[in-house]
C-alpha cells in the first residue's frame, strides 16, 4: 500500500512569503507585492487575486496599473537611463555583480517561489535560477570587448516576457541590458511568476541597478510598454498572436526590437537505427510538461520504421513523472525527482484536453495516454492544472495540433514517406527556433539539414536555448528583430556605427550571423 504523501517540511507558500517579506520588506506587504517604478516601490496597481498551479490555494496576484501610470514609469526609467548611461563600465561590473551574490544568497528562495508560482520542479527551478546568475556573470567578465566601440541606446529596454523562465530569460535579458547601459523596464507575466521577479528585481535595486517592474494587461499597458517615444528597445517572449501585434507595432516606429516567438519544433527520423539513443532522450523532452520554446512536440519518422520507433519511444514514454512538486513521503526527505508537474493553470489543461478530444473525435490515432492516478499528489489536493502525458499519430490538419506549437505535454507523430514530405513536415509552422533530425548517415544530415527551417539543427540530439557564447534566433514567424545570445545579446541593445544591419529577421532584411 503507497504511503499517504505530506508536504516537505519548510516549503510552503506561506513559509516563502514570510521569507520574502524578511529578506525585502520594501517590495513585499502582508497582502501584495508592490510595483517598482521612479526608482521606488509603489503600492498602486489593483491587486488581483491568484491561485497557485500546484494545489489551487491562494497566492499574491500581479498588482495591475492602468495605463497613465505606466506612461509615469515609462518617463521616470527614461530619466534614469540618461543618469545610468554615462556610469562608467567598471561600476556597472560591479553593480551587477553585487547583484548576483544577492541572488546566488537566496537562490533556494526564489527557486521555492518558481515551485508555487510556475510549477515547476525543484530540480529545473533551481536550473532556472542558476542559468541566470551563471550567464550573467559570463557577461560581467567578458563584456568589455563586446561595448568597444558601442554605445547604450537612447532609451530604457522594454521587456514583455511569457511566465515560464522567469530567471533563466528574463532576470538574465534585464541584467545583461543594464550592463550594456541601459535603464530596464519589465512587466510581469500575466499568469504567474510576480513574486519571484519582484524579489530578484528588489535585490537588483538595492544595488543601484536601474530597474523598473510593474503589471497590468498587454492591452493595457502597450502604448506605454511597446509604443511610447521614450522606449529604446522591446524584447518579447511569447506566443505568435500577441507576438505580431507588437511586431506590428514596432516596425511602423522603426524601433529597435527582439521578438521571440513560438513555433512548431520537430525530431524528424529518417534511415535511423540507433534506437536505445532515441529511447534514452524521450524522458528529457518532456521537462516541465513540454513548457519551453524549445520543447519538442512533434515527431515526423519514416513510415517503414514507425514500429521500431514505437518500441523505443511508448516504454521511454511510460516512465514520465508527474505529481506534486513538494509532495513527500516524510517532512525531511529529499524533493521529489519529477519530469513535470502541473501546467501553468488548470485554463490550459482544459485547452489541451480540447484539443485533444476534438484531434481524436477527427481521426487522431491515440498511441499512449498517462493518468493522474499514477502521480504524486496530497491526499485530497486539487489537481485541476494537472496533465498527464498524451501521444497522438495522425493529428488532423484542422487541429491546433497539427500546425502549432501545444505548450504542453502532447507529443503528435506523423508519418512520411519521402524525403520532401519529411522536410514538408518538419516545416509545418514556418519556422521555429531549433530541430533535430536523426538519420545513421552523416551526409544526409548534412544534406537535409539545412533545408530545415530552424535557427538550429541537432544532429540525432536536442537543441536548446543556449547560455553564455551561444547565439539564438528563429526562422520565419518564430523571429522578429534581432538575435541574441553571446556578443549578439549586447549588440541587440546597444548602438554600433550609423550603418550597422544587426543579424537578425527584420522587415526589410534577414541576415545571418
Amino acid at each position: 500500500m503507497a504511503s499517504t504523501l505530506t508536504l516537505k517540511s519548510g516549503t510552503s507558500w506561506d513559509d516563502a512569503w514570510q521569507r520574502c517579506l524578511a529578506v525585502a520588506p520594501e517590495a513585499f506587504r502582508d497582502d501584495r507585492v508592490l510595483n517598482l517604478w521612479g526608482a521606488a516601490w509603489q503600492a498602486d496597481g489593483r491587486a488581483l487575486p491568484a491561485t497557485s498551479p500546484v494545489d489551487g490555494s491562494p497566492i499574491a496576484g500581479p498588482p495591475r496599473l492602468d495605463s497613465a501610470t505606466a506612461g509615469q514609469a515609462v518617463r521616470a526609467s527614461l530619466d534614469q537611463h540618461r543618469a545610468w548611461r554615462h556610469i562608467a563600465p567598471a561600476e556597472r561590473r560591479a553593480r551587477v555583480a553585487a547583484t548576483l551574490d544577492a541572488l546566488t544568497q537566496h537562490r533556494e528562495l526564489l527557486a521555492l517561489l518558481l515551485v508555487w508560482e510556475i510549477g515547476k520542479p525543484w530540480r529545473l527551478a533551481q536550473a532556472d535560477v542558476d542559468r541566470a546568475i551563471d550567464g550573467v556573470r559570463w557577461y560581467v567578465d567578458g563584456i568589455e570587448p563586446m561595448l568597444e566601440g558601442r554605445a547604450p541606446l537612447d532609451g530604457p529596454v522594454s521587456n514583455i516576457a511569457s511566465w515560464n523562465y522567469p530567471m533563466s530569460v528574463l532576470v538574465h535579458a534585464m541584467l545583461v541590458q543594464a550592463l550594456a547601459g541601459n535603464a530596464v523596464i519589465a512587466k510581469t507575466p500575466t499568469d504567474g511568476g510576480v513574486s519571484c521577479l519582484t524579489l530578484a528585481c528588489a535585490l537588483a535595486a538595492r544595488e543601484g541597478i536601474p530597474v523598473t517592474l510593474v503589471s497590468g494587461s498587454g492591452g493595457e499597458l502597450s502604448e506605454a510598454l511597446v509604443r511610447a517615444p521614450e522606449i529604446g528597445c522591446v524584447s518579447f517572449v511569447g506566443g505568435r498572436d500577441t507576438g505580431a501585434a507588437v511586431a506590428t507595432a514596432v516596425a511602423d516606429l522603426g524601433k529597435r526590437h527582439i521578438l521571440e516567438q513560438e513555433g512548431l519544433n520537430t525530431w524528424g527520423i529518417w534511415n535511423y537505427s540507433d534506437w536505445d539513443k532515441l529511447s534514452a532522450v524521450i524522458p528529457k523532452l518532456f521537462d516541465y510538461g513540454k513548457q519551453r520554446c524549445t520543447a519538442y512536440p512533434r515527431f515526423v519518422v519514416q513510415r517503414s520504421l514507425f514500429d521500431e520507433f514505437l518500441a523505443a519511444y511508448l516504454p521511454a514514454a511510460r516512465t514520465i513523472r508527474i505529481g506534486h512538486p513538494l509532495a513527500v513521503e516524510q517532512p525531511d526527505d529529499p524533493f521529489p525527482e519529477l519530469d513535470f508537474g502541473p501546467l501553468i493553470n488548470a485554463t490550459k489543461t482544459k485547452e489541451l484536453t480540447d484539443q485533444v478530444t476534438e484531434a481524436i473525435d477527427r481521426g487522431a490515432v491515440p498511441l499512449h495516454r498517462g493518468s493522474l492516478a499514477d502521480g504524486r499528489f496530497l491526499p485530497g489536493q486539487d489537481t485541476s492544472a494537472y496533465f498527464p502525458p498524451v501521444t497522438l499519430l495522425g493529428p488532423p490538419p484542422s487541429s491546433p495540433l497539427h500546425h502549432a506549437e501545444p505548450f504542453g505535454p502532447v507529443d503528435t507523430i506523423v508519418l512520411v514517406d519521402t524525403e520532401a514530405e519529411l522536410l514538408a513536415a518538419m516545416n509545418a509552422s514556418n519556422g521555429a527556433l531549433v530541430a533535430t533530425l536523426s538519420t545513421d548517415d552523416p551526409a544526409t544530415y548534412e544534406r537535409l539539414a539545412p533545408q530545415i527551417r530552424a535557427f538550429k539543427v541537432g544532429q540525432s540530439k536536442p537543441r536548446s536555448r543556449g547560455d553564455r557564447e551561444e547565439l539564438f534566433g528563429g526562422f520565419g514567424a518564430s523571429w522578429r528583430g534581432a538575435f541574441v545570445g553571446g556578443e549578439l545579446l549586447v549588440r541587440a541593445v546597444t548602438q554600433g556605427p550609423a550603418e550597422e544591419r544587426l543579424p537578425g529577421n527584420f522587415p526589410d532584411y534577414h541576415l545571418m550571423p
